[in-house]
């Protein structure tokens, strides 16, 4: 009896293991190519006026992923209250400097900067201020990866 558990034990960790194995990679495979076809394009769209949040999350993210080159192309859009909160704090406005000399595309969206009455604060930064309910729209349109903070 015992030899015929230990068989039965035997059989099937061999059968999940090569299971497990050919699972790994098939996996493997398939991240491979969705890599290959993944358009490799973000657009984050930065709506909070929590400093916070955009310290510890949105902009170290942002940073990081252009640094690092995690994405090929990283649109960054303030939007809403975060143009207020970004106008009034400059080490904020030091951060976007930064994420800016490291290839991120910075803009505003300039009918909000003007309901907060930001607009020339944003330019004087270096951010383009433009009307950006089209080019968003685009962005989702041409499939690029969109995340809102």
């Amino acid at each position: 009896m015992n030899k015929i558990l230990l068989v039965f034990v035997l059989t099937v960790f061999f059968s999940t293991n090569s299971f497990v194995n050919c699972s790994a990679k098939n996996k493997q495979s398939q991240s491979s190519s969705i890599k290959m076809n993944q358009n490799n394009k973000l657009a984050i769209v930065w709506t909070s006026a929590d400093k916070e949040v955009a310290e510890k999350m949105v902009f170290m993210y942002a940073y990081n992923a252009a640094k690092f080159g995690w994405w090929d192309e990283i649109n960054f859009i303030i939007w809403g209250p975060s143009s207020k909160l970004l106008s009034e704090d400059t080490d904020l406005q030091d951060y976007i400097r930064k994420m800016k000399e490291v290839g991120i595309k910075v803009y505003a969206c300039k009918a909000c900067a003007d309901m907060y009455k930001v607009s020339d604060k944003l330019l004087e930064i270096g951010i383009e201020v433009k009307y950006m309910g089209k080019p968003l729209s685009e962005y989702l349109q041409k499939d690029y990866k969109v995340i809102t903070f």
